[in-house]
């Protein structure tokens, strides 16, 4: 897979930071003088494991999505579980969160820890490494305030109603990022991080074998691409592993072409489609789907605004040694 030589370059898209509620303690700079090799190590650990695998980058920004939503942007998804507590990644939506993405965060973790040690908090190693890959991958550039410390809570039951789930309802959908302080407009923005990734049969296959009673397949979709994916997930009870792209056309391009596909009967998750035939959302999908830079502007301005959310900064939280452990045992 080729990677565009901007990734290296950084090109700052004219996007204005918008107004948020932040705390005044997060910059954009902030490692400058503790850890100024911060950046560095972020982009050249990311470059080499997304050149090894190139499913880093979308792995890694679904566990920011899934970090991110439950108790805000604090690394508590990375938590391991101990004798004494089930973390976040026990819960049956996060059994599915990249490996990739958990070892892309440990190995910038280890090389932080050797050159500043206790100063780098795996939360904001967690926001840059997602923005570095979205970048490498064709995406736009977006700033990343810093200073986020990590969540000292990591709980399984924190989990539930907390994340986007693809049997949701556009209703539903626009209750829960309504009520996290998302707009619709932002709702549908954050969608097109589907555009790279892919989903597992059981995302979708009720929409290929059990739409209803009388129509097995959903209609919706294009037929071809219908029959491609039953065939792919015929064997999906005894094989869980199997998965489809999101984005058939260009998988592995965060580009446009997700809201493309969405008219044309090749969005693949009952969530996705749906946006294409709501009337809320449909503008913007229509937007988006021949105007890029109106997408990436939009899903930059978004990300920015996630990546702040809820946020732990001071005694609020800690900087953790090891990105899967608390600085001390929590029970």
């Amino acid at each position: 897979m080729a990677f565009p030589l901007h990734f290296l370059l950084f090109p700052i898209m004219i996007t204005s930071l918008p107004i948020l509620p932040v705390d005044s303690k997060l910059a954009v700079g902030y490692y400058q003088k503790t850890c100024p090799n911060f950046e560095k190590v972020i982009r050249e650990t990311v470059t080499s494991k997304q050149i090894t695998s190139p499913v880093t980058a979308a792995g890694t920004l679904r566990l920011f999505f899934h970090d991110c939503f439950v108790d805000g942007c604090d690394a508590s998804v990375l938590i391991a579980s101990n004798s004494f507590n089930k973390a976040e990644r026990e819960a049956e939506i996060n059994h599915s969160l990249s490996g990739d993405a958990f070892d892309v965060i440990t190995h910038a973790k280890t090389h932080l820890e050797l050159s500043c040690p206790g100063i780098v908090s795996c939360a904001d190693i967690l926001a840059q490494a997602t923005r570095d890959l979205v970048v490498m991958v064709g995406g736009p550039f977006y700033n990343v305030r810093l200073g986020r410390k990590d969540g000292m809570v990591s709980k399984l039951e924190h989990v539930e109603g907390n994340l986007p789930e693809v049997k949701h309802t556009v209703d539903e959908l626009v209750d829960f990022f309504g009520q996290r302080g998302f707009s619709i407009q932002e709702m549908v923005a954050l969608s097109g991080g589907h555009t790279i990734g892919f989903s597992h049969c059981k995302e979708f296959s009720d929409r290929l074998f059990n739409f209803s009673a009388t129509t097995p397949t959903d209609p919706d979709i294009y037929p071809k691409f219908a029959d491609k994916l039953k065939e792919m997930c015929a064997n999906r009870d005894k094989d869980t592993s199997m998965s489809a792209f999101n984005d058939v056309m260009t998988p592995g391009k965060f580009d446009n072409m997700y809201y493309q596909n969405l008219p044309r009967g090749l969005g693949l998750l009952a969530t996705d489609h749906a946006l294409v035939k709501d009337p809320r959302t449909k503008p913007f999908v229509d937007l988006y789907a021949v105007n890029q830079t109106a997408f990436f502007h939009d899903f930059a301005h978004a990300m920015e605004k996630l990546s702040v959310f809820e946020v732990k900064t001071g005694r609020k939280g800690e900087v953790r040694r090891k990105c899967d452990l608390f600085n001390s045992i929590k029970t």
